[in-house]
């Protein structure tokens, strides 16, 4: 009689394959948001990720000097909690951070951060750019008036911001729909489905001026 060297086929003892999983999204310490820098040497800071595998984390740090991230994009990878770049002076900046494991899974960004960087001589600061507020990016809203709102700051306090607002249904809206606006929330007007883009622009009336980020809803 033989018998064979496979067993008797009733299944197998082998453990499960361990899932990788990505690290947490790390939290941004320095610069904080909306911080005028006496210097254009900065240290960025931020807290360490956790990895439920133990792996080894790095850090991708961007700046750059729109917040989509796609102007001036100064972008490196980073083994530490720190990083010290130089960079021009007088000048506004968002910066992000995500994890990467040793495998190659990443995190999600975190929150974008600005600051300027103080130049000489500088009298007067551009507003920083504005941060959606609703509708959410992406979301679907009912035909007739849609709420449209925002918050914007501005490192000069006693500047008084007004806004206009660009909406439309192609992805860089150039019609002005409102001009000069002093409140932070425009109630736009929608009779067709589809997409539609909307950016706002922030102005400081003393000649500052910065193009937010374009957004996006539907209508249904």
């Amino acid at each position: 009689m033989f018998s064979s060297c496979g067993g008797d086929g009733g299944g197998s003892d082998d453990p499960a394959p361990i899932t990788n999983s990505a690290p947490s999204v790390p939290n941004l310490s320095y610069p904080t948001n909306n911080l005028v820098c006496t210097n254009n040497i900065i240290t960025f800071q931020w807290s360490a990720s956790t990895d439920e595998q133990n792996d080894a984390v790095s850090y991708q740090l961007e700046i750059a000097t729109d917040n989509a991230f796609s102007q001036n994009l100064n972008s490196t990878i980073n083994s530490g909690l720190t990083k010290q770049i130089t960079l021009e002076k007088g000048k506004l900046y968002y910066w992000r951070l995500k994890a990467i494991d040793n495998k190659n899974k990443s995190s999600a960004y975190t929150s974008v951060y600005s600051f300027y960087t103080e130049g000489e001589g500088v009298v007067n600061h551009l507003p920083f750019a504005p941060t959606l507020v609703i509708p959410s990016l992406n979301s679907n809203q009912t035909k007739g008036t849609v709420n449209l709102s925002w918050t914007a700051v501005d490192a000069d306090v006693s500047d008084v911001l007004k806004y206009d607002v660009y909406l439309g249904t192609t992805s860089n809206p150039t019609e002005k729909v409102a001009s000069d606006l002093s409140l932070k929330t425009f109630d736009a007007t929608v009779s067709n489905s589809g997409n539609y883009y909307w950016k706002v622009v922030v102005k400081d009336g003393k000649g500052g001026t910065t193009v937010g980020q374009v957004w996006n809803f539907k209508v249904n």
